[in-house]
């Protein structure tokens, strides 16, 4: 739809203009006017759609400045948290709101002073909970409610801390809800928090007659070396290649770095300034590849991806989808390809239940035999033995994806990765389990499940 259609304030039109839109999207097109009618909104859209827009600058139309907290924004990651504040900053160019970022694993103090001030606060729950016990936020004003990748927050966890937020929440709100999936605890809130809310469905943002999805058979042994012929093979922009466990992130970036291609890992072991100067890395071309697990990129806004590649696979259609929502938009092309060794085929059995994917078996190419060398671990592992990389013992019981026993239960969780490691120490308490105790109330981490510093948010 052309902008002349929707009317918008002029100072975030003039916004508009200055980040060079031409049109709106789809989403766009349809929750604009329903927010600016004052509806409540259910939004199902995957990754790269458009929903920042889509509700940013209808819900910033009802702030005024200096009146108080007037919009929420709750995300799961603290990733998707800077996003959404960087794009407000922009979309407020010229109406001068205050957007503050509330997000945990990093100190409490400047937030504070910021909340005084603040007119918008876009963050995640655990730690925007730990405000309102400090009473140093104030939520009696909002207008807006929004809650940003709502499956994802529920799914790690977050469902409680959601549920205390909005019951201090202005009742009078208008309440706003994006979802890549309807599941039972997104209904449990559409149901009990919303007000006759209208539905908006939008269909996966990625042109899929230009995105090419493909998968190898490989043996176990073999993974490594056709990952590192694929990626010399198929890379002609950036590449990003997803991994079950942050242990195999960091052990696959190293080892591709090795083979000279230029990788970084991305996971919630990292720090936040060392995540963001990845990421930034990443952007503007300083790096060929990023490695990341499915929590710390779900969410991020990654444009020119020409490679999505499944070291791993996932455990749900619904979480292929959005890795392979990072290539093939805006009319651009992309290629997705898996690798499945023995192992992933009971996932990739589950991800071909969405009989709408179109994934094609291609024949194992010649490729180059190379050496994946035993990463900083605990224990014996990638060094060879039965199944390859993988043949002894590592850090605990569940069964890696190069033969043999890897990450298991003990420090990171096996596949759930980055839900039940412990706090790294940066200030927010350990909590174990998604029960309202845990092992403390104060300075959380938003890592709801797990109490890791890093909170994934």
């Amino acid at each position: 739809m052309n902008l002349k259609e929707i009317k918008l304030q002029p100072e975030l039109e003039k916004a508009i203009l200055d980040l060079g839109f031409s049109e709106f999207t789809e989403i766009q097109e349809k929750c604009i006017p329903a927010i600016q009618a004052g509806k409540d909104i259910i939004g199902v859209s995957h990754t790269g759609s458009g929903k920042t827009a889509a509700f940013g600058f209808p819900s910033l139309e009802k702030v005024t400045q200096g009146k108080g907290i007037q919009l929420l924004v709750l995300v799961p990651t603290r990733e998707l948290c800077n996003q959404v504040a960087k794009e407000f900053h922009k979309f407020t160019k010229y109406k001068k709101l205050l957007t503050v970022e509330v997000y945990g694993g990093v100190s409490i103090n400047p937030q504070i002073d910021g909340l005084r001030r603040a007119d918008v606060v876009v963050g995640t729950p655990g730690r925007v909970l730990d405000h309102l016990e400090r009473r140093t936020i104030d939520f009696s004003k909002v207008k807006v409610l929004v809650l940003d990748e709502a499956d994802k927050m529920f799914e790690m966890g977050f469902i409680d801390d959601v549920k205390d937020i909005i019951s201090k929440v202005n009742k009078d709100r208008q309440t706003l809800l994006f979802s890549a999936t309807m599941s039972q605890e997104v209904q449990d809130i559409t149901r009990n928090y919303m007000k006759a809310p209208e539905k908006i469905k939008m269909q996966t943002y990625v042109d899929k007659s230009k995105l090419i999805q493909h998968y190898y058979d490989v043996d176990s042994r073999d993974k490594f070396a056709m990952a590192v012929h694929v990626l010399k093979k198929e890379l002609s922009g950036l590449a990003l290649v997803f991994c079950a466990t942050r242990h195999m992130t960091d052990s696959l970036a190293r080892n591709l770095n090795k083979q000279g291609i230029k990788a970084q890992p991305l996971h919630g072991g990292l720090t936040q300034n060392r995540r963001q100067a990845v990421l930034e890395d990443f952007h503007k071309g300083r790096l060929d590849v990023l490695v990341a697990s499915d929590v710390a990129a779900r969410g991020l806004d990654i444009k020119n991806v020409g490679l999505v590649l499944n070291y791993d696979l996932p455990k749900t259609s619904q979480d292929y989808v959005h890795r392979i929502g990072r290539t093939a938009r805006a009319g651009s092309d992309g290629k997705v390809v898996s690798l499945l060794a023995p192992q992933d085929h009971d996932n990739f059995r589950r991800v071909l239940e969405d009989r709408a994917l179109m994934v094609h078996k291609e024949k194992l190419p010649e490729f180059e035999k190379v050496e994946f060398t035993r990463g900083e671990s605990r224990g014996r592992s990638f060094g060879g033995g039965r199944g390859g990389f993988g043949g002894g013992r590592s850090t605990g019981g569940g069964r890696s994806g190069f033969g043999g026993r890897s990450e298991g239960r003990p420090a990171y969780g096996g596949n759930r990765e980055d839900r039940y490691s412990r706090s790294s120490g940066s200030g927010d308490r350990p909590r174990f389990g998604s029960s309202r105790g845990g092992f403390g109330r104060n300075n959380r981490s938003d890592d709801r499940r797990g109490g890791s510093s890093f909170e994934d948010k």
